[in-house]
Order: C-alpha cells, then sequence, then structure tokens
C-alpha cells in the first residue's frame, strides 16, 4: 500500500552485496558410525492398531491407537457411560469393548472422573 515501503524493499544496496560475497561456508558431515548387529537385522516388531469408537466426535480426535491404549474423546465417552450407566458400562466390558487391560480399566474409573457442570437458578445467585 505504501510505495515508499516497497521502494525500499526492492532497492539494490551494493555494501551488503559486497558482505555477501565475502562469506564462505564449509560444511562436512561427521563421519557415520555403524553399529555392529553381527549380521543380523531383526524385524521391527508392528504396533498392532485398532480403529478408534468416536461416534458424534469423529472430528476431533486421532482415527487410530495402539491396542491396549484409548484416545482421549474415547477416554471422556466410555468415562462419562460408566457414570450414567454403571450396571451397563462395567470394568469387563470396557476392556473388552477398546481392548484394555482390566487392571487399567478399573485404575482408570476409580481415579479420573469427568466434570458435571451445574447450572445455578437465577434465584439464588444473588445470595451467592
Amino acid at each position: 500500500d505504501h510505495p515508499e515501503i516497497q521502494e525500499e524493499i526492492y532497492r539494490r544496496d551494493d555494501r551488503l552485496l559486497t558482505f555477501l560475497k565475502d562469506v564462505y561456508v564449509e560444511s562436512r558431515d561427521p563421519p557415520v558410525r555403524v553399529k555392529d548387529g553381527g549380521g543380523e537385522h531383526l524385524p521391527c516388531k508392528q504396533e498392532e492398531k485398532r480403529l478408534t469408537k468416536l461416534g458424534h466426535l469423529g472430528d476431533l480426535d486421532v482415527k487410530k491407537v495402539p491396542k491396549g491404549r484409548i484416545s482421549i474423546v474415547e477416554a471422556l465417552t466410555l468415562l462419562n457411560n460408566h457414570k450414567l450407566h454403571p450396571q451397563i458400562w462395567t470394568a469387563e466390558k470396557i476392556a473388552v469393548e477398546y481392548s484394555l487391560e482390566l487392571k487399567e480399566v478399573n485404575s482408570l474409573l476409580e481415579f479420573f472422573i469427568p466434570f458435571a457442570v451445574q447450572e445455578f437458578p437465577k434465584e439464588t445467585k444473588k445470595a451467592i
């Protein structure tokens, strides 16, 4: 928008160009060290993955997770399901459904509790 600024940007500065011509960079890679593995190359163990169970929050989370792990959205979903229907969403069912260890599911249900939002009626707001 300002022609004086555009002119300053595109103006050639010979003094700076001479400084640039004086610069010389030399680069060398460090020597490569080869680990002695005895000539055997064991195949890398591929991590087994599963598709996530996201429901209506699918756009907010990852699509695949390693077996034995859950995503954030899945964690919130299973905690909420257990809170609302503990008889249906037991620790055993959650462990099977999400490919988790029963011990880890029990710890998750014991130590992580989803937030409960409470809204106070308008007449009590003045008392607060």
